[in-house]
C-alpha cells in the first residue's frame, strides 16, 4: 500500500518532469526519490513514467494516477480542518425533527441563524408528528426536535421555544364570518368543526376537547385529521370550521380567513424543542447557543 508521502513525492516528480528538479524541491537526494517512485510503481502495479534522455514524463495511466493523487492529497490536508471545525461545532451536520407548524414560526428562525452563524452546519429536515419524533430521538434518528409536549424522561432535555393561541380557521363566506360581534366557541359549536386524530394529532385534539368542555359546549366533529396543514385543506374545501394555531394563518389558503375566539386560553399552546441529555454534536450544541441567544 503506498503512503501519502509517496503520494507527494510521485506529484513533485510529475510537476517539474525531472527527478533531480522535484529533490531539490522536496529537499531531498536524489536516489531516495528514485527508489520512492519504483516503490509507489511497485505497490500500485503500473508504471507511471517514462524515462526520457531529459527527465521524466507520465504514462497515460500516471496522468490518471495525477488527478488522484492530488484529490488525495487535498482531502488529507483538510481533514484536521474540518475535523478541528466539527469539534468546535462549527462544521458537520444537526438531524432535525419539526411538526408541519413549527415550519413557519421556530424552524424558519432556526434555518437563518445556521445561515448566519454556522454557514458549514448542515441541517437535515425531517418533518414527523410530535410521538414519531421521540421515538426518532430515543433511536437516535434524530438529534433534536420541535414537540408540542415533551413526555417524563431523564435522558431527554427540552426548552420552551414557543407559545401561540388557537384560532378559528373558516371558508370565506361561512355563517361565522359575518356574525358581526366577537365570536365565541358557543357560536363555533353550533357548526360542523374539524378536528384532530385523537391517535396522531392527541396534543391538539385534547387542546379542543378540552376548549370546547371548558365553555360547555359540545360541537359536531365531522371529520378527524393528523396535520394541522390537512386541516386547513378540509376546511379550505368548505367541509367545517377548525380551531388551528395562530401561527397556521401563515398558510394563506385561498378561500380561507382566521378569526379570533373571545374566550379562548391565550398561549395555550406550547412548542420545545427536545434533544438527549447526552448528546455529543458538537454543531448541536452550538445551534443552541446561538437560538437561544
Amino acid at each position: 500500500m503506498y503512503t501519502l508521502d509517496q503520494l507527494q513525492d510521485f506529484v513533485a516528480v510529475a510537476e517539474e518532469g525531472n527527478v533531480g528538479r522535484a529533490a531539490v524541491r522536496l529537499q531531498m537526494t536524489q536516489p531516495p526519490l528514485s527508489r520512492q517512485i519504483q516503490r509507489l510503481e511497485r505497490s500500485i502495479g503500473i508504471v507511471l513514467f517514462a524515462r526520457t534522455p531529459t527527465g521524466v514524463t507520465l504514462t497515460p495511466a500516471g496522468r490518471v494516477f495525477l488527478d488522484e493523487a492530488r484529490r488525495v492529497l487535498h482531502l488529507a490536508a483538510a481533514a484536521p480542518l474540518l475535523a478541528r471545525r466539527v469539534a468546535a461545532g462549527t462544521a458537520g451536520s444537526i438531524r432535525i425533527g419539526f411538526t408541519a407548524v413549527s415550519a413557519f414560526t421556530v424552524l424558519g428562525h432556526w434555518i437563518a441563524v445556521a445561515a448566519e452563524h454556522l454557514p458549514e452546519v448542515d441541517l437535515v429536515l425531517h418533518e414527523m408528528v410530535t410521538h414519531a419524533q421521540i421515538d426518532a430521538l430515543l433511536a437516535g434518528e434524530i438529534e433534536i426536535g420541535l414537540v408540542r409536549q415533551v413526555p417524563r424522561s431523564e435522558i431527554l432535555a427540552s426548552r420552551l421555544v414557543h407559545t401561540d393561541t388557537l384560532v378559528l380557521a373558516a371558508p370565506r363566506g361561512h355563517p361565522l364570518t359575518v356574525v358581526g360581534r366577537p365570536l365565541r366557541l358557543a357560536d363555533v359549536a353550533k357548526h360542523d368543526v374539524v378536528t384532530y386524530s385523537p391517535v396522531e394529532a392527541w396534543y391538539f385534539y385534547e387542546l379542543v376537547v378540552a376548549a370546547f368542555q371548558g365553555a360547555a359546549v359540545s360541537p359536531r366533529y365531522v371529520q378527524h385529521i393528523s396535520q394541522v396543514h390537512t386541516v386547513l385543506a378540509v376546511v379550505n374545501a368548505g367541509l367545517g370550521v377548525a380551531l388551528v394555531p395562530r401561527s397556521a394563518s401563515a398558510l394563506r389558503l385561498a378561500n380561507l380567513t382566521f378569526l379570533d375566539v373571545e374566550d379562548v386560553q391565550e398561549d395555550a399552546v406550547g412548542l420545545h424543542c427536545v434533544w438527549r441529555v447526552n448528546n455529543e454534536n458538537p454543531a448541536l450544541t452550538s445551534l443552541l447557543r446561538h437560538v437561544a441567544g
